[in-house]
């Protein structure tokens, strides 16, 4: 499975209401980071289905930027029964973006 495009339609659904924890990347299509960590969050969705991953776009939804604080990006936030478990900014390998996820 792909990583989900997630926007405020769809944020409760899929990240709050979701059974499983979700890897949140924030991110910009003019953030240089944010284009070398992507490739690596859309692997983890196609290799992992005991979570889920989802994009969003500061650009497009900065309300959930806000809501979220997100200074800096990419900014990778793992969500698990609503709640925020784990947070990271700035560009990391995929095996550090996995213990993200796999710590909770």
């Amino acid at each position: 499975m792909s990583a989900l495009h997630i926007n405020k339609a769809n944020f409760n659904e899929q990240v709050l209401q979701s059974d499983k924890p979700v890897l949140l990347d924030f991110w910009a299509s003019w953030c240089g980071p944010c284009r070398m960590v992507a490739p690596l969050v859309e692997e983890l969705a196609a290799e992992h289905s005991e979570f889920k991953v989802g994009k969003i776009n500061v650009d497009e939804e900065p309300e959930l930027a806000a809501r979220f604080q997100i200074m800096s990006i990419p900014t990778l936030v793992v969500i698990k029964n609503g709640q925020v478990v784990q947070r990271a900014t700035g560009a990391r390998p995929k095996s550090q973006i996995l213990a993200l996820v796999q710590g909770v």
